[in-house]
């Protein structure tokens, strides 16, 4: 084997390029700290001038004496192979040709066929029991091989191998007894001389020993078998038989090939002989090159791949794209017809690969994703006894020297692998897992025994390379001038790049460690950062001490703000294991504070004057309605408000006294804004004689404050109050926060609100006029014109005035003038609605200007919510003006509405029950009415019982005005009477479907000398009746149990408004029946338990 070369030579002009590349990349993570780790001197894969020469001898050779059919994929023609070689090793075209010359006079090596014979199918069965004991005999033919010559003519020959291959020259392989499907796998090596004029033969024969008849009549299993031993018979004793034979051209056959062939001659009797698997390889012996003769074939074929690597790696570098791992077809051609002549077993390519490979990624670029196929094949293959001890300790060393690189690597991942280039995680994962691999194999374990675990030597690297990290970043920041306000500068860009480093570890790499080796690179990083850094800041701050100039104090805030990044990315406090170095970072800018205060003010005061200065008090829009100070104004204290979260002082008292003081420095700018924006719009409206124009100046002014009250309103959120009072609660006087920043809030927010709603106020009062006048014209138009027509005067005034309005005012004052102008309006018609009782007409005008009062106060989303229009006062008033703009009919319809809900929603049984079973039979127009039973009624007579019966009745009257009510029998003495009565009432279906049609069930106690008791009522809803359109007729009709109820004791709101209708004698018939029925209910009420 060939050692690395000392002495120097002259590099290919892509090879140097690479090589300054690598250089270039080493300069520019050079560590400058004593404590160094040392860099791993990769080795070198480049060689000695006769070296090159013995190598591009054998190339050569190779291509010139190359045998078979190409490959599907590999390069046909060997002018492009050497044109590829003579690029490859850099040659000039003389010296090319020169060697190409002596490579042409080299002697010719032996050529071998090596065939392997690994087994058949569906052969001939010979013998009586329908098998055969096959074996093969197989050589090759010299100086046959013209197309049409005797191979062809042959083929349908028996005993072609016998008659034409002298008998030292042809191979046998074993036999296989009773099968038709043998298995061989015997290699033979075959010589030939011309491959154009040689052909490979092989015949199949069926072993045949002598046996008598007896023996084989024992044997017979069919009528086949009897035929066959008849031809036997016929046959020379121990003479075998043919079952197929097969003819190849050698120039017919690729270099390498595995095939399985049909075996021939096919017939009419024989039209399927079966099938032969059969693996060719051309190889050669005594080759003529000096390399072969001094060096061991495994040797030569990894000099030459690496060779060719290193060439494909520099070529796509030359052309500033990387290499994906892929060969090109011709060095894919070279290697293949090098390994196959010289006869390479797959495990020695793999491990010539591994050795390449490894070597070259340690001097060129390419991905080391390329390292795991030789890995994984090596791994499969791996029997230690198949290397010699020379390359066992090859393998090893290169194990151990490829893990030295991997580990430097992954010590300055920062810089080889840096985010800014978009494949560099995937590129460090393929080297993780390309380390992992390889400290897993069996012959890494074996090789290097010694070695310690992976993880333990990546966790090494990755402390040892971030410190090494933190120093490159502090001598890069290191300032020209010195001074403390270039030194703090340069500290405050130290500490934002450790800061996004450890964001990276976090985001990216900690992700990629963990998953490969179950590192954790983020916590390990920061707390090798931390104490870095809060050395380097705690010396600062004591060199600055109290003297802290405006300069001084902004570079201070800006590194206390990055320390507070930094520290946010550490562990939690019930995750640490001890107190970190940066625990308390915030008493060293404590003498920083009122400087940071007073900068706050300061600029917040110029930006507000500077605002309002430049204000013209004009909307900035149709949507924006305030001016341009109040924007300007919002940003100053998002501002404070911002500066007050990053300061997030850790001292609860500290941090008391300094929201405090933001509060009060915001409250006082809103006073000197409030001041300064009506100062400057009387200075705007003098000498103006458009009385709009000013108007809408102070609608400008009052959406301003508008803004600046919800702007200051935030603030108990933006600066975290409930935060704040639950860190003091324990520290501070009961009452002393809400008597501190609340106070100065509420002050504030009162100011100007009073401000706001004054404006407001008076706009609406101008509009409150103008909305009672129209609603009092609406009362007295004349009945023939259309509520509709009525109320357009009223919503034409709303239209126009509120129109202007919204477009003077932002969404906060339109909505209060909106709320103030609904209440005054629900007020007025709460108050004309009582008189227009007797009226339905006017009531109903009242309902539609309700209705589209409404619609127009919430203006399609865009106005009054629906929560707060519908008030009390409007729920109420709705509910009146419906029931006063209703028909009578309507009315009594909505009684039994009523009535049914209230059914529904009785539960108690102390009136007690009555049950009924209701269908309706669609067929008949029929309404089926069974009266079960009653049960736990009420004792109305003297006598402790009652004799009950029930009434029936359709209602209301007017939807069922032919059907007259029915009664059940008289039971004496009975609370618990079973009817058990069938009713039939013919109706159509669609009255039963109306609103509040239902079965009235009046449970009376007869009385023989007075008026009969009320037990109660029950209400069933004919709409729930099975069979009735719409729902399903059950197989058996089920059972109802309705609890009896009494009328309400109060006045029914529905009978009063009937009652008031005088002229109306149904409504008037209707509400004595019913005030029957309650002051029948009034003698009789439920005793308590009863």
């Amino acid at each position: 084997m060939a050692t690395p070369f000392s002495h120097p030579q002259r590099r290919p002009p892509l090879l140097r390029q690479a090589i300054k590349i690598r250089r270039r990349r080493a300069e520019d993570v050079h560590n400058p700290l004593p404590r160094k780790a040392r860099e791993v001197e990769p080795p070198s894969h480049h060689f000695s001038p006769e070296e090159r020469t013995l190598l591009y001898e054998e190339a050569l050779y190779t291509v010139l004496h190359r045998l078979g059919q190409p490959e599907p994929n590999h390069v046909a023609e060997s002018s492009e192979l050497l044109r590829y070689l003579q690029e490859a090793f850099q040659l000039e075209p003389e010296e090319h040709q020169r060697m190409l010359q002596q490579a042409l006079e080299l002697e010719k090596p032996m050529f071998f066929l090596k065939a392997t014979v690994k087994q058949a199918k569906g052969i001939l069965g010979k013998d009586v029991s329908g098998f055969s004991d096959p074996y093969c005999l197989l050589g090759i033919e010299q100086g046959v091989g013209v197309p049409g010559g005797s191979p062809g003519a042959r083929q349908r020959q028996k005993a072609v191998v016998r008659d034409t291959i002298p008998e030292e020259q042809t191979h046998r392989t074993q036999v296989v007894t009773q099968t038709l499907n043998p298995v061989w796998d015997e290699t033979f090596i075959l010589e030939f001389k011309d491959i154009a004029n040689a052909s490979f033969h092989l015949d199949m024969w069926d072993l045949d020993t002598v046996e008598s008849v007896r023996q084989k009549l024992g044997e017979l299993t069919d009528l086949h078998g009897l035929r066959r031993i008849l031809k036997e018979v016929r046959k020379d004793k121990g003479q075998d038989d043919f079952l197929g034979n097969l003819v190849l051209r050698l120039q017919d056959l690729r270099c390498r090939e595995d095939q399985w062939y049909p075996l021939g001659p096919c017939t009419e009797t024989y039209p399927d002989r079966g099938q032969c698997h059969l693996q060719f390889q051309f190889i050669h012996k005594r080759r003529a090159t000096r390399a072969s003769r001094s060096q061991p074939s495994y040797t030569v074929h990894l000099h030459l791949l690496q060779q060719l690597v290193s060439h494909e790696v520099t070529r796509h570098q030359a052309g500033s794209t990387s290499w994906d791992g892929t060969l090109s077809p011709q060095a894919a051609t070279i290697l293949f017809l090098h390994a196959t002549q010289k006869d390479l077993s797959d495990f020695h390519q793999s491990m010539a690969q591994w050795l390449a490979y490894s070597r070259l990624y340690q001097s060129l670029e390419f991905p080391s994703s390329c390292l795991l196929h030789p890995i994984t094949s090596i791994e499969y293959q791996w029997i230690q006894g198949r290397l010699k001890e020379e390359q066992l300790e090859e393998l090893a060393t290169s194990f151990g020297s490829l893990l030295a690189y991997g580990l430097s690597l992954i010590r300055r991942f920062r810089s080889v692998f840096p985010l800014s280039v978009a494949d560099s995680p995937v590129r460090l994962q393929s080297l993780l897992r390309v380390l992992v691999q390889m400290c897993k194999m069996k012959a890494f374990g074996e090789l290097c025994p010694d070695s310690s675990p992976l993880p333990h030597l990546v966790t090494e690297a990755l402390r040892t390379g971030t410190v090494e990290w933190f120093h490159l970043k502090q001598q890069h920041h290191q300032p020209m001038v010195q001074g403390l306000l270039e030194a703090g500068k340069a500290l405050l860009r130290l500490v934002q790049d450790v800061t996004g480093d450890l964001h990276q570890c976090q985001r990216t790499w900690n992700k990629i460690f963990r998953n490969a080796l179950k590192i954790d690179l983020f916590p390990m990083a920061f707390l090798e950062l931390q104490w870095l850094v809060a050395k380097r800041v705690q010396d600062y701050t004591a060199a600055v001490g109290g003297q802290v100039s405006p300069e001084m104090g902004d570079t201070l805030f800006q590194l206390y703000i990055s320390l507070k990044e930094f520290c946010q990315l550490g562990p939690d406090l019930s995750e640490r294991e001890g107190v970190l170095a940066l625990d308390g970072f915030h008493r060293w800018f404590q003498p920083a504070i009122p400087s940071w205060l007073q900068k706050t003010y300061s600029v917040a005061l110029a930006r507000v004057q500077r605002a309002v200065q430049m204000d013209q008090l004009v909307p900035l829009g149709e949507l924006t309605k305030h001016s341009t100070s109040a924007v300007d104004l919002s940003t100053c204290f998002a501002q404070i408000s911002h500066t007050a979260r990053q300061l997030d002082w850790p001292n609860p008292e500290e941090a008391f006294m300094i929201t405090v003081k933001f509060v009060e420095d915001t409250c006082r700018l809103a006073l000197v804004y409030c001041s300064l924006i009506k100062a400057r719009a009387r200075e705007l409206s003098a000498g103006q004689k458009d009385q709009g124009q000013a108007a809408n100046m102070l609608c400008v002014v009052v959406n301003n404050m508008e803004q600046l009250r919800l702007v200051i309103g935030k603030l108990p959120t933006q600066l975290a109050w409930e935060a704040l009072e639950q860190r003091v609660g324990a520290m501070l006087e009961q009452g002393q926060l809400q008597h501190t920043l609340h106070a100065q809030l509420q002050g504030a927010l009162a100011g100007l609100g009073h401000e706001i709603r004054t404006g407001v106020r008076t706009l609406a009062e101008q509009l409150e006029v103008g909305i009672a006048k129209h609603i009092q014209k609406l009362l007295s138009i004349r009945e023939s014109i259309l509520p509709e027509d009525a109320i357009l005067p009223l919503m034409k005034f709303l239209e126009v005035e509120l129109c202007y309005m919204n477009t003077n005012l932002v969404q906060e004052n339109f909505s209060s003038l909106l709320t103030l102008l609904w209440t005054h309006t629900l007020t007025v018609l709460a108050e004309v609605a009582p008189s227009q009782r007797s009226s339905p007409l006017a009531a109903n005008r009242l309902k539609i200007a309700l209705q589209n009062l409404e619609i127009c106060f919430h203006a399609e989303g865009c106005g009054l919510p629906p929560e707060a229009l519908h008030t009390a006062t409007f729920q109420a008033l709705q509910r009146d003006l419906a029931l006063q703009a209703a028909s009578s009919r309507e009315l009594i319809q909505k009684y039994f509405c009523s009535r049914l809900k209230q059914q529904a929603e009785t539960t108690s049984e102390e009136l007690g029950v009555v049950t009924v079973k209701a269908s309706y039979q669609a067929s008949e127009q029929k309404l089926r009415v069974e009266l079960l039973s009653a049960s736990s009624l009420l004792p109305l007579d003297s006598n402790g019982s009652s004799d009950p019966f029930v009434q029936l009745t359709l209602e209301p009257r007017h939807v069922f005005p032919e059907l007259a009510p029915r009664e059940t029998q008289k039971h004496k003495k009975d609370l618990h009477p079973l009817f058990d009565e069938t009713f039939d009432f013919l109706v159509p279906a669609e009255p039963c479907q109306k609103e509040g049609a239902c079965l009235l069930l009046t449970v009376l106690d007869h009385d023989t000398l007075g008026a009969d008791d009320l037990e109660g009522e029950a209400f069933l809803p004919l709409c729930s009746v099975p069979g009735l359109p719409g729902s399903e007729e059950p197989e058996e009709v089920p059972q109802t149990r309705l609890p009896l109820t009494y009328p309400a004791p109060s006045g029914d709101p529905i009978l009063q408004l009937l009652e008031s209708r005088k002229g109306d004698r149904e409504a008037q018939a209707f509400v004595r029946m019913r005030r029957q029925r309650a002051k029948q209910a009034a003698q009789h009420p439920p005793r308590p338990g009863q």
